[in-house]
């Protein structure tokens, strides 16, 4: 954590000060703060003062603006425009979605328990990854290839995986929910669609072949929402 959290603000940066070895406010994004939230919750450190820190960056600065005529003014929403932009980055939410997703539901405050509500609802809006102002059109076409691990990126079934996770039944899930179940193969396993083989210390899996992790997650979204 001391290498990558910015000491004023909390947030997590992909650039580090060769002055102080810490992270440097200019360089810190949603999706990567999401994904070094979600991580240290995991890894045990959710009741680390640094990562209750960030926690509140995200209650903070994350945004959920589904297209604004007017910016919100401050230096983290100066930095980046693909980040902080009249809509908000599809990645920063559905990584700081994620991150506030795995605190346990008695560990949340309830001002956790109402940043995940507009989080989870401005991809509900989206029907998951469909343009919001015209449901007929897809946003996110890459969405529909599923992958893992994902970094920064995302697809409907890791967003779908969250959305059970929190427990939301809502009928703007179910166009997600039947791409999910149309890839499903003959012998009950989905593939691997989407790989970042080459580009990662070590391989998992091979794009194209039955996936261990797509099919665990598929059949957890679908263990949910009955539809197994």
């Amino acid at each position: 954590m001391k290498h990558s959290q910015d000491p004023e603000e909390a947030g997590f940066s992909y650039s580090r000060s060769k002055i102080t070895g810490r992270g440097l406010s200019s360089g810190v994004i949603p999706c990567l703060t999401g994904n070094m939230i979600y991580s240290l919750i995991k890894l045990g450190f959710l009741e680390d003062e640094r990562v209750s820190d960030s926690i509140q960056w995200i209650i903070k600065y994350q945004r959920a603006d589904d297209g604004i005529q007017y910016l919100p003014t401050g230096r983290v929403y100066e930095r980046y425009k693909m980040c902080w932009g009249k809509h908000s980055c599809h990645m920063g939410v559905a990584k700081t979605l994620k991150a506030l997703a795995a605190i346990p539901e008695n560990k949340r405050s309830p001002e956790i328990s109402n940043k995940l509500s507009e989080l989870a609802e401005y991809f509900l809006i989206h029907h998951i990854y469909k343009k919001s102002h015209d449901l007929d059109k897809v946003s996110r076409p890459g969405w529909l290839k599923f992958g893992f691990p994902l970094m920064y990126q995302t697809d409907i079934l890791e967003l779908l995986s969250i959305f059970s996770q929190l427990k939301i039944h809502d009928q703007r899930l179910n166009d997600a929910l039947e791409i999910v179940s149309s890839k499903c193969m003959k012998d009950g396993k989905w593939k691997l669609e989407n790989s970042y083989n080459g580009k990662t210390v070590v391989r998992i899996e091979s794009k194209g072949d039955p996936s261990k992790w797509i099919t665990l997650r598929a059949l957890m979204v679908q263990k949910e929402y009955a539809l197994m």
